[in-house]
C-alpha cells in the first residue's frame, strides 16, 4: 500500500477473500463492523472519523498476508484503550487469540507514573514481553507506527519530534531486525523529515538535482545486464533499487562524507530463479565490469540474522562511477521486503508449523524474557534492549566455528557470558586470531575468539561492569556479585533505609513493621524483605525509593492532619497591602510568608494561584502547574495577584529548553544572542544525540512574562533552531 494511498475496508474484504476462506474473511468483516460502531463518533487530530486509523493498520497488515486474528486485531487494536470495550468483550466477540494481540498493543491505563518517559517504557516493555510470547503482536504495532507517522502532520511539533525520535530509536531498529525493510525505511525517512528537516530537504533536494542523469545512466546498464544475462539464458528481473533518505544521512554523519562521496547512489536489484543462478550472475557481473575490493558480501552463506539473504558487490560501472549490484532469488526478496512477515504469510492450517518455524529462527528474542526478569525497572529494561537488539551488530567465531551474534562495540567479557556464566565468571583473558589480547579489545566481525579460564579464578571484578557492553554480561557479573555479597549488602541496605527515615522525622520501629516490609517488597518484585535490602546494599534500588513506599501511608496521615490556621500569622498589617520579596500578594491577607515555587517558576504575567503550606506561608504557582491541580489539593488553594510594575523590579529565575540542528558554533549564538537582550545566564547545559539533534538546556533571569517572549523570540531566529519551549520541574 502507497504511503499515500487511503484503503477502504471494502477493498481489504476484497484483498483477504483471495487468500481465505469464507469463514475467516467473515472474521475480518466483523471486526471491522465491530471496530466501526465503537469510535462511531471519535475523530483524529486530522479531523478525519477515527475508524479510518484502525482500517489503515488493517490494510497494511492485509498487504502482508496476515491471518485472519492479526487482521481483525488490526481493526480493534484501540477500541480497548480509546472506547468503553473491554477485553473481556473482545474476548467473547472474538475469542481469546484476538484478545490477547489486542491486549499486547494496548497501553498501560489508570496508573499514575512519576513522567511521561516512566509510562512510556512501561508500555514498551508490556508489548515486548507480548511480543516475545507472539511475534504478531509487533507486526500489528509496527502497522499501527507505520500509519501514525504517515499522518504525524496533523500534531504539534513538540510532539511530532517525540514520536519520531521514539520510532527512530525503537520501531524502526525493531523492523530492522525483524527483516522488514518496506516497513523500515518509511520509518526512518518519515522520522527523519520531522527531526532534521534541514538535512532531509537538503537530501531530497541533492538527489533531485541530477535524478535524470542517473535514471539514463542506471537504464543504460540495465540494458547491458539484461542482453548478458539473455545470453546466458538466465531469467531474470532487472530494476534500479532507489535509494532512502535516511541511509543517505546516516552515512554523511557516521562516515562523514560529502554527498557526492557516497557510492551506492546508484544501484540495480537482480532477481532471479536459484541460489545457483545468483552465483552465475555475480560472474557476469564480476566479468563486465572490475570489482572494487572489499566491497562483496555474500549474505546467501552467511545469512543476517534477521533472516536476509542477498549477494552485495559494487563495481566501477562504465562510466567509472560505482555501482552496487544486489543478486537475490525470489524467495529472498519477499523475505528482504516483508521478513519476518514473509514467514507469516497466511496459508490454511498452517499456523502452527509457521509458529514453530519462526520460534527457531528468532531464537534471539527469547532473551526478553530474561531482561525482563533482571531488570530493575522498565527505563532499564529498555536500555538494555536498545543496546543488545537494536545495535549495530559484530559476527564473531568459536574456536569450533560456531557463528557468535554480538552488539559492535562487544569485548571477549560479553563473548564469555555469551557462551556460559560459568566461562564468563572464570575469564582470565582472551586469544583473537590465535593472539592475546586484553579483555577492552572491541571484537571485529569474523574474529575467532577463545576465552583463557581458570578454575583457581577469584571471579569477575568491579571493572568489568564497566568493560562490559551487553546487559545480559553485565546482568551475571552483578549476580556474581549478589551472591557473594548478599549478607553484607542486607546489612547495609537496611542501615541506608533506616537513615532515610529518621530524616523523614519518623519513627523506625513504626514504620519498618513485618506486614509493611512485606508489602512494599511485593511491590517492588522481590521475594521477600532481605532480598530488597540486598538490593539497596549493592545500588540495585535506591535507599530513598524504599523509605518513600514504606512511609507512604504515614506521609499522607502527616499531610492531612496540617490546618490552615497555622501558617497565618497572628497579627495583621494596616491597610495598605505589604510588598514581598516574591513580588506576589495575597487577596484579602497582609503580613503572610509568600513564596515563588519551584516546580513551575512564575513570573510576573503568569496566571498564578497560592497554595497554603505547612510552617512555609503562601507557595505560589502557576495556574496550570500540575502539582496543584489535584483534587485533594483545591481546599488549600487561595488567591493571590502580582504587585504593579512599578514596585516590582524584581528578576525571576525561568528554565527554557532549546532544540536545534548540532552544527559548530550553535551553542556559542545562542549565549551571544541571550546575553544581546541584556539577560543574565545562570546555568547552561547542552547535549546532542546520534541524530545531530543539539538541546540545550538554559536558566535565564527575566522581569516579566514581556521580557521571556523577547529573548524567546530573539532565540528563535537564530538558523538551525527549531524550538524553545519553557520547562518546568
Amino acid at each position: 500500500m502507497a504511503k499515500d494511498q487511503i484503503i477502504t475496508s471494502d477493498e481489504i474484504i476484497k484483498k483477504t477473500s483471495e487468500y481465505l476462506n469464507g469463514e475467516n474473511v467473515a472474521i475480518v468483516r466483523k471486526a471491522y463492523e465491530f471496530a466501526a460502531y465503537a469510535h462511531k463518533d471519535q475523530y483524529r487530530k486530522s479531523g478525519e472519523p477515527y475508524i479510518i486509523h484502525p482500517i489503515q493498520v488493517a490494510g497494511i497488515l492485509t498487504d502482508l498476508q496476515m491471518d485472519p486474528s492479526t487482521i481483525a486485531a488490526g481493526f480493534l487494536h484501540d477500541v480497548v484503550e480509546d472506547t468503553p470495550v473491554t477485553l473481556l468483550d473482545i474476548s467473547r466477540e472474538f475469542g481469546s487469540e484476538v484478545a490477547m494481540l489486542v491486549d499486547g498493543v494496548t497501553k498501560l491505563g489508570k496508573i499514575k507514573y512519576k513522567s511521561h518517559e516512566e509510562q512510556q517504557a512501561e508500555n514498551h516493555r508490556k508489548m515486548f514481553v507480548a511480543m516475545a510470547q507472539d511475534i504478531r503482536v509487533i507486526l500489528i504495532k509496527l502497522a499501527d507506527r507505520l500509519h501514525n507517522m504517515r499522518t504525524l502532520k496533523h500534531l504539534p511539533p513538540e510532539k511530532q519530534r517525540r514520536i519520531a525520535n521514539e520510532t527512530l530509536e525503537i520501531f524502526a531498529p525493531l523492523a530492522h531486525r525483524l527483516g522488514i525493510s518496506k516497513i523500515k525505511w518509511e520509518l526512518e525517512d518519515t522520522a527523519l523529515r520531522y527531526l532534521n528537516p534541514q538535512q532531509y530537504y537538503r537530501i531530497v533536494n541533492l538527489m533531485n538535482r541530477k535524478r535524470k542523469e542517473r535514471e539514463q545512466y542506471l537504464e543504460d546498464v540495465m540494458g547491458d545486464v539484461k542482453d548478458q544475462l539473455n545470453d546466458m539464458e538466465i531469467k531474470s528481473e532487472v530494476y534500479g533499487r532507489p535509494k532512502h533518505i535516511y541511509s543517505i544521512y546516516r552515512k554523511m554523519v557516521l562516515q562523514h562524507k560529502q554527498f557526492n562521496e557516497i557510492y551506492d547512489l546508484l544501484a540495480v536489484r537482480i532477481i532471479v530463479n536459484s541460489i545457483k543462478d545468483c552465483y552465475a550472475v555475480l560472474g557476469i557481473i564480476h566479468t563486465c565490469w572490475k570489482p572494487m575490493p572489499g566491497r562483496f558480501k555474500d549474505y546467501i552463506a552467511m545469512p543476517k540474522p534477521n533472516m536476509y539473504q542477498s549477494l552485495h558487490t559494487t563495481v566501477i560501472g562504465p562510466k567509472g562511477e560505482p555501482l552496487e549490484v544486489q543478486i537475490r532469488t525470489r524467495d529472498m526478496h519477499r523475505i528482504s521486503e516483508y521478513g519476518v512477515a514473509a514467514h507469516w504469510a497466511y496459508k490454511e492450517g498452517k499456523v502452527n508449523d509457521l509458529r514453530d518455524s519462526l520460534d527457531k529462527k528468532l531464537s534471539w528474542f527469547r532473551e526478553i524474557l530474561e531482561f525482563q526478569d533482571e531488570s530493575e525497572n522498565a527505563e532499564e529494561f529498555m536500555e538494555s534492549l536498545k543496546i543488545d537488539l537494536f545495535s549495530d551488530m559484530v559476527f564473531v567465531f568459536t574456536p569450533k566455528g560456531d557463528v557468535i551474534e554480538l552488539p559492535a562495540g562487544s569485548v571477549p567479557i560479553d563473548f564469555a557470558y555469551r557462551i556460559h556464566s560459568e566461562i564468563g565468571n572464570k575469564t582470565i583473558g582472551a586469544k583473537i586470531n590465535g593472539k592475546i589480547v586484553t579483555l577492552d579489545y572491541k571484537l571485529k566481525t569474523g574474529d575467532i575468539i577463545e576465552i583463557l579460564t581458570s578454575k583457581h579464578s577469584y571471579g569477575p571484578s568491579q571493572d568489568w561492569l564497566k568493560l562490559a557492553q551487553t546487559s545480559q554480561a553485565k546482568n551475571k557479573i552483578r549476580q556474581f556479585f549478589k551472591r557473594q555479597r548478599k549478607e553484607e549488602n542486607i546489612i547495609k541496605g537496611r542501615e541506608l533505609v533506616e537513615k532515610e527515615i529518621k530524616e523523614m522525622e519518623f519513627e523506625v520501629k513504626k514504620v519498618m513493621t513485618s506486614e509493611n516490609l512485606k508489602k512494599v517488597s511485593t511491590k517492588f518484585n522481590f521475594s521477600n524483605e532481605d532480598d530488597m535490602f540486598a538490593s539497596v546494599g549493592y545500588n540495585g534500588i535506591s535507599p530513598l525509593q524504599v523509605a518513600n513506599r514504606l512511609t507512604e501511608k504515614l506521609r499522607k496521615q502527616r499531610d492531612e492532619e496540617e490546618k490552615v490556621e497555622e501558617i497565618i500569622s497572628e497579627t495583621k498589617r494596616e491597610q495598605h497591602p505589604k510588598r514581598y520579596e516574591a513580588g506576589v500578594q495575597v487577596k484579602g491577607a497582609d503580613n503572610l510568608l509568600v513564596r515563588l515555587s519551584r516546580c513551575c517558576n512564575p513570573v510576573p504575567g503568569d496566571e498564578v494561584i497560592g497554595f497554603i503550606t505547612k510552617g512555609r506561608g503562601v507557595s505560589v504557582h502557576r495556574s496550570d502547574c500540575p502539582n496543584i491541580i489535584q483534587e485533594d489539593m483545591q481546599n488549600r488553594l487561595i488567591e493571590v495577584e502580582w504587585e504593579s510594575a512599578v514596585n516590582n523590579r524584581k528578576e525571576y529565575n525561568v528554565d527554557i529548553e532549546i532544540s536545534g540542528y548540532d552544527r559548530s558554533g550553535l551553542l556559542n549564538e545562542v549565549l551571544q544572542t541571550v546575553s544581546g537582550t541584556k539577560t543574565n545566564i545562570t546555568a547552561v547545559t547542552g547535549r546532542a544525540d546520534r541524530n545531530k539533534m543539539a538541546t540545550i538546556m538554559m536558566s535565564i533571569s527575566i522581569q516579566n512574562i514581556s521580557h521571556l517572549h523577547k529573548v524567546v523570540d530573539k532565540i528563535k531566529q537564530i538558523p538551525d533552531i527549531y524550538a524553545v519551549r519553557r520547562i518546568t520541574n
